[in-house]
């Protein structure tokens, strides 16, 4: 039986307004927290005082983010969308981009903006939207490929796993019902994947870098359903605390919803004022400030969290 429980909403702090539907924020070990802002195709920093610089120009989508072993950031970039603009200033992806030409994986270099695009195709295979990345120890990172939504249809997609250094990339499971955010395990033998449209969180036990243990049919990824949601919330991208539970970010029911491993346990923290809570990631000192973007209306937002954050390879530690 999953107990489903709603908390009472947080007291947040706004960190940052204006900015052009950001996601993928990484807590920088200076305070600041780097994200992307999807609408204008940039890395961008966002400093403690609120105001901002461009890091890096990536061009088409920039999603998920996370800092590579070399000291670069990584970012899925899903290839860019075509945006509704509402008449209260916000806005929400809609489609795929008129000037599509298919998604990337790119690296950054903070310290001069330099962009590098390492993968576009897994063997035949183009990658159509990566969404979020995580670092293992070994220096892999594995990614969702959300994929495109046109008028008619929608790409069917899985789980990456490549190297940073561009030489080796394999699909992980296939097929997934829209792959949204992914992290992994505090032991990183599990690999958590939340799909945005079914509102389901995945766990994929893992047997080396970038192989699953795959569950039997009639789950066609093999993956291991951890639990659904409740009511009509959509998944987006996730973190994971240092004792193990999922934090996802969610959709229309806006907010974080946090789940234990084992899916016994279901709890939503809603966070108003727009519709769009879409990635959360931990910071600080402790790891106990979660940085939460809402897009819809371009803000960063902090929260002091009840426990701590995992630390991420290659940064908080």
């Amino acid at each position: 039986m999953v107990k489903h429980i709603t908390s009472p909403e947080p007291a947040v702090r706004v960190i940052t307004t204006g900015l052009r539907f950001p996601e993928g924020p990484i807590a920088m070990p200076d305070g600041s927290v780097i994200l992307v802002e999807i609408e204008r195709g940039t890395l961008t920093r966002c400093n403690p005082d609120g105001s901002t610089e461009v890091i890096a120009e990536t061009g088409g989508g920039p999603n998920g983010a996370a800092m590579g072993p070399d000291g670069r950031i990584y970012i899925c970039n899903n290839g860019g969308f075509k945006w509704f603009y509402g008449e209260d200033g916000g806005m929400r992806s809609i489609a795929q981009a008129d000037n599509y030409a298919g998604g990337s994986i790119q690296a950054v270099d903070i310290k001069t903006g330099k962009v590098e695009t390492l993968y576009t195709h897994c063997g035949e295979n183009q990658l159509r939207g990566p969404n979020d990345i995580v670092f293992d120890k070994q220096g892999g990172m594995y990614f969702t490929d959300l994929g495109k939504t046109r008028e008619r249809d929608w790409d069917r997609t899985g789980i990456y796993y490549a190297k940073a250094d561009g030489s080796y990339i394999t699909e992980v499971a296939y097929p997934m019902i829209t792959p949204n955010g992914t992290s992994l395990s505090p032991d990183e033998k599990t690999l958590y994947v939340a799909e945005t449209w079914t509102g389901r969180l995945w766990a994929f036990e893992l047997e080396a870098p970038g192989k699953v243990k795959k569950q039997p049919w009639p789950i066609p990824h093999g993956g291991r359903l951890v639990a659904n949601t409740s009511g009509f919330r959509n998944f987006d991208s996730l973190a994971v605390e240092a004792g193990g539970n999922i934090c996802i970010a969610t959709l229309f029911d806006p907010g974080i919803t946090v789940m234990t491993p084992d899916g016994s346990s279901v709890e939503h923290i809603p966070m108003s004022g727009d519709p769009y809570v879409t990635n959360i990631c931990f910071g600080g000192p402790d790891l106990k400030t979660a940085f939460i973007t809402q897009s819809y209306y371009g803000k960063l937002l902090a929260v002091d969290w009840p426990r701590p954050g995992l630390a991420l390879n290659f940064l908080n530690k």
